[in-house]
């Protein structure tokens, strides 16, 4: 049997699928292929491109039961590594870290990093605002369930000077970053005092009166530091104590004066506070 089909018919459904091609076109034009391994996949994302500082993304996603870690990994772990280097008009890109989750690393201590899926934002420096920019990337990170598997992985991504379909889910992850803060700030969430308790001691009051579950995680001037996690010691109507022992110093490190960064997560909030150690 023939089927016979009107011609205003045929072009509107061809209509139909044109737009839907120059959609998947538009969206494949705002990310990179997923680069995968046997437990995870990575790619670039591109904001919309406007003015000389663009946003892009980092999307990692991880296999049921497996993770990845945080830029300061905890009591043990790898930090995912970034090279940049290659791109083109690019004169800079600073990677930003959304607020990590805590984990037992399955030896007795805590790892911080991610599970399921998460976006690094990143913050790219045009040379030029009015010539093309493609931003390539080297990328080394490791996967981890009861034993690690390090990932060797490479990107690329032209970023275009129309609107991004990835802006949301960018808009989203930069939601996600900790907030600066300083100390003693009057938010229902804040780090209300840090005081040093004897000579390798710190202790840390936190204001926390409607987060459930409140973490704090400390990291010192340098990347050589490899301080602990710090620990719920105890808590009062309000307030929550941290504690952490001055451990993990490189060699010859004193910790008088040392500038240190505490990250506080409680809830959907989370905010940096810079400190320096008296």
């Amino acid at each position: 049997m023939i089927v016979m089909v009107p011609m205003r018919a045929f072009f509107g459904a061809a209509a139909i699928v044109f737009v839907a091609c120059m959609a998947a076109e538009v969206r494949a034009d705002d990310a990179s292929p997923w680069q995968k391994d046997a437990h995870s996949a990575i790619r670039l994302l591109a904001g919309s491109r406007s003015g000389t500082v663009l946003l892009g993304g980092i999307a990692i996603q991880l296999q049921d039961g497996w993770k990845t870690y945080w830029r300061t990994p905890g009591d043990s772990g790898v930090p995912p590594r970034f090279d940049f280097s290659k791109s083109e008009n690019v004169e800079a890109v600073t990677v930003m870290w959304p607020a990590p989750r805590q984990f037992d690393d399955g030896a007795g201590g805590t790892s911080l990093g991610y599970k399921h899926q998460v976006v690094l934002p990143l913050r790219i420096v045009a040379k030029n605002p009015d010539k093309p920019l493609t931003l390539r990337a080297d990328i080394s990170y490791a996967v981890c369930e009861k034993l690690c598997i390090p990932v060797e992985a490479k990107a690329e991504l032209a970023f275009a000077s129309v609107a991004s379909t990835e802006d949301g889910a960018l808009s989203e992850a930069l939601n996600a970053v900790p907030k600066p803060a300083n100390i003693g700030d009057p938010n229902p969430l804040t780090v209300r005092d840090v005081k040093r308790e004897g000579k390798t001691g710190v202790v840390v009051d936190v204001t926390a009166p409607e987060a459930k579950e409140v973490s704090l995680f400390v990291e010192g001037p340098t990347p050589d530091w490899a301080l602990p996690v710090p620990k719920l010691v105890g808590q009062s109507p309000g307030v929550k104590r941290f504690a952490f022992e001055l451990e993990g110093l490189p060699p010859g490190a004193s910790p008088d004066g040392a500038a240190l960064k505490l990250t506080l997560v409680g809830g959907d909030k989370s905010y940096e506070f810079n400190v320096n150690l008296n």
